[in-house]
C-alpha cells in the first residue's frame, strides 16, 4: 500500500531523458532538480542527473527558511494547473533534488505531465 508505484515514463521516445512518474497512495511524485535565484520561474524539461532523470525548474525564490521550497510547489502547480495545496515536496527539503507529490488522478496527472513534456519537444522543433 505505502510502496510508489511507477507508472511508466511520461515522455515518448526520443533523445530527452524520461522522466518517471511514480504513482502514490494519492497521486504521483516526480523528481525535481531546482536551481533556485534564477531570474525568472520556470520549468525547463528534463534532464539527467546522477544518471536519473528529473524535471528541470527555476525559481526566484532564494533558499532561505523554505521560500524555495514554497515557490518551486507553485510552480508545478500552476505548470500542472491544479490547486496549489496538492503540491508538496515530500524528499529533499533542502536538497537539490527534490521528490514532489502531487495529489490526484495518478492516469490524469501522468498524461498531464506528458503533454506539457511533448510541448517542450514541438517548441524545440
Amino acid at each position: 500500500m505505502g510502496e510508489p508505484r511507477d507508472t511508466g515514463d511520461a515522455a515518448p521516445s526520443g533523445g530527452a531523458p524520461r522522466l518517471k512518474v511514480r504513482q502514490t497512495e494519492k497521486g504521483i511524485a516526480i523528481a525535481v532538480r531546482l536551481t533556485p535565484k534564477s531570474a525568472r520561474d520556470a520549468v525547463e524539461g528534463v534532464d539527467e542527473f546522477g544518471g536519473d532523470p528529473v524535471l528541470k525548474a527555476r525559481v526566484r525564490a532564494v533558499p532561505e527558511n523554505g521560500r524555495a521550497n514554497t515557490a518551486l510547489e507553485t510552480l508545478i502547480a500552476d505548470w500542472l494547473e491544479v490547486p496549489r495545496s496538492s503540491v508538496s515536496i515530500t524528499h529533499g527539503s533542502k536538497a537539490r533534488i527534490k521528490i514532489v507529490a502531487v495529489d490526484g488522478n495518478a492516469i490524469v496527472l501522468s498524461a498531464l505531465i506528458a503533454t506539457r513534456l511533448a510541448e517542450f519537444r514541438n517548441a524545440g522543433a
